[in-house]
């Protein structure tokens, strides 16, 4: 029995990618610096309501500094690939520190556009770490190597959160920020100290190669950065759909403990992505997952019940993400990657930004369980959308490529 499982679960592809050079300290550093970046939602929630504002006030800042980070993203992206790592690092970090100096300070009116101005010049650590991957890691071992870098996201936001709320707690929200804000900045110091490569450095003296879009935003990346979005949005759409269900049946003490199972089938998931010989489409994985969520709120309003109905869709949260990082990663040349990225990191957060207020509008309207279907059924209708690319590639890929005719010899 022992030898099947042991097919089953190979773990091969993960020794064979941590062996690279330079990959173990990258993820460690990256799931290290991304739990004061998962806190910030939390902290600076809990920092308006204690300035007397309600929840709506609370969202309008968060959205404030997701449209900032939409923007300034790609941005950033373009001028880590025309100037290298350390001076964006340098500049981010900067405003990093300047910003959470003084937010726990600001009046609310003043805080809403430095909310946007601090997203716009957010610290680009999510896009980095992924734009570094492809450039540490073969295209051969990036699948287990995305896997890796989602897991450590999942790990991240399970620890961020909640260590925020504790310090909150425990202490006020206004020195939580402060913390937050250091932590943020340290973060920042750690990457500009390890220096990752991004794919594209260029030699000194050497102009840098500059691509038109036309030539790398095709019909295929813009098709996975749909699909990055839906599966997003139906992620977002998810947490706000699990707190409404329970909190209609009266159990949302249990809301911790269904949210980690989820977070742990999404882990366990990515690791048996990871661990396959054969890679998955993230347009199949993502419609997946949007089918997978549609029925979760039959489920009903019993915690353990809404947890066994969430491990399908569950397990398929990092794959999915993994799988849009590799394919994006494989179709931008490496000296746009940082752009890529950035706008495959705007994508994923402009569908968690979308898919909650989605879901609660839902909810407000209907009930509960709606805000599970609507999400899903909206991602199943981008898969549908898209499918068309996804077949027109695959059959250019399984056209026979015509022989070329044989050059007659020349005599000199």
């Amino acid at each position: 029995m022992a030898p099947e499982v042991w097919t089953v679960v190979n773990l091969e592809p993960y020794r064979q990618t941590l062996a690279l050079p330079g990959l173990r300290s990258l993820l460690l550093v990256a799931v290290l610096a991304r739990i004061p970046l998962t806190a910030t939602g939390v902290t600076m929630t809990l920092h308006v309501l204690d300035l007397g504002r309600g929840y709506a006030a609370a969202g309008l800042v968060g959205a404030a500094i997701t449209v900032g980070a939409a923007i300034g993203g790609p941005l950033l992206g373009r001028q880590i690939d025309r100037r290298g790592l350390r001076p964006v690092l340098v500049l981010t970090a900067i405003v990093e520190a300047v910003y959470w100096a003084t937010a726990p300070s600001l009046p609310y009116l003043l805080l809403l556009p430095a909310a946007f101005v601090a997203g716009s010049l957010a610290l680009p650590i999510f896009s980095v770490v992924r734009q570094s991957i492809a450039a540490l890691v073969p295209e051969e071992q990036r699948r287990p190597a995305y896997a890796l870098d989602s897991m450590s996201v999942e790990l991240s936001f399970m620890v961020g959160p909640a260590l925020a709320v504790a310090l909150a707690t425990a202490i006020s929200a206004q020195t939580t920020l402060y913390l937050v804000g250091a932590g943020i900045v340290a973060a920042g110091v750690a990457f500009w100290l390890l220096n990752p490569p991004t794919g594209s450095e260029q030699q000194p003296g050497t102009p840098h190669r500059r691509i038109p879009r036309r030539e790398w935003v095709t019909p295929r990346l813009l098709a996975v950065l749909a699909v990055s979005l839906a599966a997003t949005l139906v992620l977002g759409g998810t947490d706000v759909a699990v707190v409404a269900v329970l909190r209609e049946g009266g159990e949302v003490g249990w809301t911790g403990a269904v949210l980690a199972m989820w977070a742990v089938a999404s882990l366990v998931g990515g690791f048996a992505y990871g661990a396959v010989h054969r890679s998955f489409s993230p347009l199949a994985l993502m419609a997946a997952l949007s089918l997978c969520t549609i029925p979760v709120g039959l489920g009903g309003s019993h915690w353990w019940l809404l947890c066994l109905a969430l491990i399908p869709a569950g397990a398929l949260c990092a794959p999915t993400i993994a799988a849009t990082s590799d394919a994006v990663s494989r179709l931008a040349p490496a000296e746009v990657r940082g752009e890529a990225m950035g706008l495959h990191g705007s994508a994923v957060t402009v569908g968690i930004a979308v898919g909650a207020p989605l879901a609660g509008a839902v909810i407000d309207a209907s009930a509960p369980a709606w805000g599970f279907a609507v999400t899903g059924i909206i991602g199943a209708l981008v898969a549908l959308a898209v499918l068309p690319i996804e077949l027109r590639r695959r059959r250019t890929a399984a056209a026979p490529v015509p022989a070329e005719p044989e050059l007659a010899p020349t005599t000199h």
